[in-house]
């Protein structure tokens, strides 16, 4: 017996349908709710227990690494009542989601099912016939007129790392609070596995609540950051003396030509980056603040800049083994924490941004548009909606590959990318779409900086253009990566054989 049979009195019918509660779905609702009001139905669908998408699983001490006011779902303003510059905390994070929700039912009947997976969408001339497993382990269809797939970054808890070695404790963030429990009560050596942000948040938590305690950091090939203070300043800075990162980014993408990432790197680095390893070949966006970086330099006890490989016993000790071939004793007891981050370890099949037909969205890495998903869920949405999805001529980027072969020149791909984009949209979405954006980092700054942040845009970005698609086939011809406008006649097969 067929699905529909079976279910046939139990179809639910919508307007829209918006697979994930994260901050891209949050997006992309708040973006629906500009052209569907309250007679039109909306179902939202979350596998987790509650909206949240990531800040749901994440390990429990995560900060919010960027100002608060412009992580958000639209121009939505948080309710926190704290300074600009303070960095939330997951529970206040998951509070601002529930409170972007709140707000965007007021113009949209928000249908709710979490514990909720999609299993199949297909899409028809008349909409979208949408399977889904329920809580209980039963299957039942949605048909809607439209469907947002607002994957993002699909990030999974990390796990602990297998090691060959019962000497030591192999745990992870997401299965270890570094702040309560047997590893706070502990005083044997912590080493934390990785370089990046994940890493940072630990190391930084762990010296400052632990101080004195021995914290070691394994960090690869090292991460550097953007500087907070750079980017984000305080005081007379917000008016003189920083850098828009809307300038910056244009910046950038005049010097990137998709074969020089290691010259940009350089630049960047020395003229607004931060890193708390002397070598620091990795980075991914992420923003760490001076003070941050100095309390954690002056808190390790020791950096290896090597990949850990495993923790095995030889002569009765265990040892950390190196990719380098270099093997490291450690006491009896001390605490591997998997710090590796959440980015590229999953392998997700290639789809396209969109349908032929423009009734469905899909947001996530395989085949991006812009360098954030939030962007991605806002702007994309507005696009559908205005049926602009399909005839604008998008570029679209296979991030998982770049993620795993080409690491360095993904940052500057990614820039080039969205200033590409975004000049497209530029000529198809109205300027209030742009206005009612809260999500742009420019917004730090006072009104007349941003104003002619925005002024340069709309004078410049036309002319920019050709050169940034150049850069663009650049890094697909160099790269042997997905990179380019997104052809609807083709099959998904041919397209990712292509």
């Amino acid at each position: 017996m067929s699905v529909d049979s079976h279910h046939a009195a139990s179809t639910d019918t919508c307007d829209l349908c918006v697979v994930g509660a994260g901050i891209a779905g949050l997006n992309a609702l708040f973006a629906a709710g500009r052209y569907l009001g309250r007679t039109d139905k909306v179902i939202l669908v979350d596998r987790r227990p509650r909206a949240g998408g990531m800040w749901v699983d994440t390990y429990p001490y995560v900060r919010l690494h960027q100002p608060h006011p412009m992580f958000t779902a639209g121009n939505i303003a948080w309710t926190l009542g704290r300074d600009p510059s303070y960095l939330a905390t997951k529970d206040e994070v998951l509070g601002h989601f529930g409170h972007c929700l709140d707000e965007i039912g007021k113009r949209l009947t928000i249908d709710e099912r979490y514990g909720w997976d999609l299993l199949s969408d297909e899409s028809a001339a008349d909409g979208v016939r949408i399977i889904c497993r329920t809580p209980d382990g039963g299957t039942r269809v949605i048909r809607a007129k439209r469907l947002v797939k607002a994957y993002g970054i699909r990030v999974t808890p990390n796990p602990p790392l297998p090691l060959s070695s019962t000497r030591v404790r192999s745990v992870s963030p997401d299965t270890c609070d570094v702040r309560t429990g047997e590893l706070a009560d502990s005083t044997a050596p912590v080493y934390i596995i990785g370089g990046g942000k994940t890493a940072t948040d630990t190391a930084h938590t762990l010296i400052t609540t632990q101080p004195g305690r021995e914290v070691n950091l394994v960090a690869g090939s090292g991460t550097f950051f953007s500087c907070r203070e750079k980017f984000f300043p305080t005081g007379r800075q917000r008016w003189i003396g920083s850098t828009l990162l809307s300038s910056m980014a244009a910046d950038m993408c005049r010097r990137f030509d998709g074969t020089n990432e290691e010259q940009l790197a350089e630049w960047f680095r020395a003229t607004y980056g931060t890193a708390v390893t002397a070598r620091a070949g990795n980075f991914l966006l992420g923003v760490l603040s001076q003070a941050e970086g100095a309390a954690i330099c002056a808190g390790l006890n020791e950096v290896v800049m090597d990949h850990l490989v495993d923790v095995a016993d030889r002569d009765g000790r265990p040892n950390l083994v190196l990719r380098s071939g270099a093997s490291t004793p450690v006491p009896d007891g001390s605490w591997i924490l998997n710090c590796t981050g959440y980015l590229g370890p999953a392998d997700h099949p290639y789809e396209p941004y969109a349908t032929a037909g423009g009734n469905v969205l899909s947001i996530q890495t395989r085949s991006a548009t812009l360098h954030l998903t939030s962007y991605m869920g806002y702007y994309m949405t507005h696009l559908m909606f205005r049926d602009e999805l399909t005839r604008t001529p998008l570029y679209e980027l296979d991030l998982q590959t770049m993620m795993r072969r080409y690491k360095a020149v993904l940052p500057y791909t990614m820039f080039a990318l969205a200033q590409y984009n975004l000049s497209l949209m530029a000529d198809v979405l109205p300027t209030k779409v742009f206005n009612e954006c809260a999500l742009d980092f420019d917004r730090w700054y006072p009104w007349p900086r941003r104003a002619a942040g925005s002024v340069r845009f709309l004078l410049t970005h036309r002319r920019g253009r050709e050169r940034l698609r150049r850069t663009l086939d650049t890094v697909r011809e160099r790269c042997d990566v997905r990179c380019g406008p997104l052809d609807f006649g083709a099959t998904a097969f041919e397209a990712e054989v292509g």
